[in-house]
């Protein structure tokens, strides 16, 4: 019996195969050309790695903030254009990120939190700038602490010439870091007991809305030691608090507090802040304004949604979420957008939407556009002048949750 020579050993072969099973073998064998040449093997390039860089972008070219809470630790602010509808790039934003961006458009940052071990070990809390072109990170710097709880806006703040960067904290206390953007340092911890938020004003100063229903005022000097005011309490928390997605205009110290019935105190920040007498968003739209806590099964037009409103500050327009419900159901989405100038006080429209949004921004320009969302991760687009649909970004994300526009 022949045998074959095996890794240094030797062994008989295997009984000859049958006629059948060679012929089997010779149909599975490739075809060859009749000459008998093969084609040549293609040549592989080597894959190189590089940056796109972005043109500028105009007034409608947009950061939207996903918190993707189904996996919040993949969390992401996505850059998208719409002009074009189109999703431009996206930069991690982990576990409940909180994002702002400097006014004039430099940068934009991104303060998250990850643990050394996936979902466990060492803590950090990290402050990132990046680059608005080319989405490269510009700084990364390690905070003391961040407050880790559901995202909200006013969780960390530019002020009005984006020299300092405001996070809120709340370990051990409740605080505010404050960030230099030219040391590139967090230079000073300021306390604020009993406060929260951070709503800036100037180029060196932020309020807090504290738990008497008051106003603390935070107003910096040229070192950042703080000197610290309060308002008298202009709300009653626990008969109608205000929504922390109160709208804001940075550049001007001003806020429009709104409150869970609909009353709005126009507010102007300053190391004395200056509150106005509330007014009724159901009665500028000709209704009955809606009851508080102490009647909360009046089921009437209320606000609710989480970025429940937006201001555009050219022409003082408030656009708000609106739905039908009693009191409490200030997270309720919004099924009508109303908009509303704050000047006169009076409602300009009402936008019956397609679905409900817990989200609705807006641009600062004079062709301003409108954002919305819905439970199915779409971004529609309505034209700011007339409310009419220019676009909808089917399946953008899947929990947008705020935007942050040029301007705003």
């Amino acid at each position: 019996m022949p045998s074959e020579r095996r890794y240094g050993a030797i062994r008989p072969l295997a009984a000859p195969l049958s006629v059948a099973a060679l012929l089997g073998a010779a149909i599975l064998q490739p075809l060859v050309p009749p000459s008998g040449a093969r084609a040549a093997e293609p040549i592989l390039q080597t894959e190189e790695s590089d940056i796109v860089t972005l043109p500028p972008g105009g007034p409608h070219r947009v950061l939207v903030q996903d918190g993707v809470y189904r996996h919040s630790k993949d969390g992401r602010v996505y850059v998208v254009d719409l002009d074009s509808g189109k999703l431009l790039g996206m930069v991690q934003a982990a576990y409940n990120a909180n994002v702002a961006a400097d006014p004039a458009g430099r940068t934009f940052y991104v303060a998250e939190t990850a643990w050394e071990r996936g979902n466990r070990g060492r803590r950090h809390d990290m402050l990132v700038a990046y680059n608005p072109l080319t989405l490269e990170p510009t700084l990364d710097i390690d905070l003391p602490s961040r407050a880790l709880i559901t995202p909200k806006k006013a969780d960390m703040a530019v002020s009005a010439d984006g020299h300092y960067v405001y996070v809120y904290d709340t370990s051990p206390t409740n605080s505010v870091h404050v960030f230099d953007a030219a040391r590139k340092d967090v230079v000073r911890t300021v306390d604020v007991p009993g406060c929260a938020l951070v709503y800036p004003w100037g180029g060196a100063g932020f309020s807090s809305i504290c738990g008497d229903g008051s106003l603390a005022n935070v107003a910096l000097d040229k070192t950042a030691t703080p000197s610290l005011t309060h308002t008298a309490p202009f709300f009653v928390p626990d008969r109608d608090p205000v929504f922390e997605h109160s709208p804001q205009v940075a550049a001007s110290g001003h806020v429009w507090f709104i409150s869970y019935s609909g009353l709005v105190y126009d507010t102007t920040l300053g190391p004395q802040s200056k509150i106005g007498a509330p007014w009724s968003i159901q009665a500028a739209a000709g209704l009955k304004p809606a009851s508080d806590a102490r009647a909360p099964f009046a089921v009437t037009w209320r606000p609710g949604g989480w970025q429940l409103a937006a201001v555009r500050a050219r022409d003082s327009h408030l656009f708000i979420l609106m739905h039908r419900g009693p009191f409490w159901t200030h997270k309720d989405a919004g099924t009508e957008l109303w908009e509303l100038d704050l000047k006169t006080r009076k409602l300009v429209r009402r936008i019956h939407l397609a679905a409900p949004s817990m989200m609705v921004g807006v641009t600062q320009d004079a062709a301003s556009r409108i954002m919305l969302t819905d439970e199915a991760g779409d971004l529609t687009v309505l034209d700011g002048a007339t409310g009419a649909p220019v676009r909808t970004i089917r399946n953008l994300g899947e929990a947008l949750i705020f935007t942050v526009a040029p301007g705003e």
